[in-house]
């Protein structure tokens, strides 16, 4: 077993026995059991090189656990002890007169756009959840990355108002640009225009073509 290997074995035990409802056979507390098990660990790896610093590159208890840290996070979250990291909410279920459906209108109105185009792309995009944040940090309901958000005059990513607004815009022209096409619209909002531009329609990409379908299905239905 390699040097990662050792330590994700060890970090394993941790968790272990530190979420398990099961008593330690051995009598003695996890946090002990583990403290030992990685400095013995640490004493047989870190062999200190002539520039003084560990040959395997984990001269520190701190580089250990930061080296490790996806790894701990994935453990815990497999094991349901913590939320996804991307989840900073439960998924708000939009009911009819909500705030969130009155802003959906104000936007509709605002920029001439079916209010149901819009809840299907925030039912794709987000699930109403308006604190949603994607791995690529597409955050809030309509998923507005950051560089984009600020593009459009947006100052918290994170409000409702402010992100609704902006998505709407957006859309708006991306639908002006492909003269009313709902499809290259979506595509252009899922990949971009420039990738829309490239491909002369919807781009080659799995991703894109599935959402556009997905979209279009609940816009349709």
């Amino acid at each position: 077993m390699n040097s990662l290997g050792q330590i994700r074995a060890l970090l394993e035990l941790q968790s272990l026995q530190n979420f398990s409802e099961q008593p330690s056979n051995a009598g003695t507390p996890a946090s002990s059991s583990f403290a030992s098990l990685l400095q013995e660990f640490v004493q047989s790896q870190n062999t200190i090189s002539p520039y003084g610093q560990a040959e395997n590159g984990l001269n520190t208890l701190g580089q250990v656990f930061q080296n490790n840290q996806a790894y701990i996070q994935h453990y815990l979250t497999d094991k349901g002890s913590t939320p996804n990291i991307h989840e900073t909410a439960s998924p708000t279920v939009m009911k009819t007169g909500s705030s969130i459906e009155k802003i959906i209108e104000r936007a509709a109105e605002t920029y001439q756009l079916p209010s149901k185009l819009i809840k299907a792309i925030i039912r794709h995009e987000s699930n109403f959840n308006t604190r949603a944040v994607s791995g690529a940090g597409a955050s809030g309901l309509m998923q507005l990355m950051p560089a984009t958000a600020r593009g459009l005059g947006v100052t918290d990513i994170m409000d409702p108002e402010q992100n609704v607004m902006a998505g709407a815009k957006y859309l708006r022209n991306m639908l002006d640009k492909y003269k009313g096409n709902v499809k290259l619209a979506l595509a252009a909002y899922n990949a971009g225009p420039g990738n829309v531009d490239k491909y002369g329609g919807i781009p080659p990409f799995k991703e894109t073509q599935n959402y556009v379908r997905k979209v279009t299905d609940t816009y349709l239905s």
